[in-house]
């Protein structure tokens, strides 16, 4: 299992990470770390069904899934293989997010590893929500509070099953490892690295601080492409 860039981030950081939306993480990721400015979030489009949660903000646990054949192993190993992944999702520092790649190819989301069962699983194991390019179903009998993030929204299960866990994972054009700290919403999701947590909250802040001259322009009766020039000078002077 790969191992995060730092330890666990204090409880008070986390919390002040979920205040903000996913887009102004971002944005706060650019003026702390301008070189993470185009890697570390997802870049393809993903299906919320629940974009009126509030943002999460956790330790990935990683794995992968097909479900286009079925496992190759015996039903004593199945079952084994099943409590282990469970087991690790339910291990080490938390919240934990799920991270899920499935590994079908064109066929990514052929069937649903999430429903009703798993997200009250997981969200039993300490998980807040999950991130997949895989499919997801039973969106009405979901567990309350418990966010998703899917590539798809499907009817069957098929030959689901998990192929593996706690190794890199790329989902949505986002690499994940195990421990990252992830922040998501109903936009996306983005790597948080450890060393940079605590600094997030001030960065945003500071972009807020800079679109106020900008939108208050924008919004006025009075805008003009002069007032606008003055604004934009205005928020760049803004440290």
């Amino acid at each position: 299992m790969s191992q995060p860039d730092s330890g666990p981030v204090p409880t008070a950081v986390l919390e002040a990470l979920a205040r903000y939306d996913t887009p102004t993480i971002c944005n706060a990721m650019e003026v702390v770390a301008p070189e993470r400015r185009a890697i570390g979030f997802t870049t393809r489009p993903l299906v919320c069904p629940f974009p009126q949660l509030p943002p999460i903000v956790g330790y990935a646990r990683t794995a992968t899934i097909r479900a286009t054949v079925p496992s190759s192993l015996p039903p004593a190993e199945r079952r084994a293989k099943q409590m282990a992944y469970y087991e690790y999702v339910g291990s080490g520092a938390g919240p934990r997010i799920s991270v899920i790649q499935d590994i079908d190819g064109p066929d990514a989301g052929f069937g649903a590893f999430w429903g009703e069962v798993n997200s009250a699983v997981h969200k039993a194991l300490g998980c807040l929500g999950v991130i997949t390019d895989g499919s997801i179903r039973d969106v009405t009998q979901w567990a309350p509070g418990f966010q998703a993030l899917a590539g798809s929204i499907g009817p069957s299960h098929a030959h689901v099953h998990v192929t593996g866990f706690g190794a890199e994972v790329r989902v949505a054009g986002m690499t994940v490892c195990d421990g990252d700290l992830i922040h998501a919403d109903s936009h996306g999701a983005v790597v948080i690295p450890h060393h940079l947590a605590a600094q997030l909250p001030e960065a945003a802040e500071l972009c807020g601080r800079r679109e106020v001259p900008i939108l208050e322009v924008a919004r006025s009766a009075g805008f003009s492409l002069d007032k606008l020039k003055q604004a934009l000078a205005k928020a760049s002077e803004i440290h």
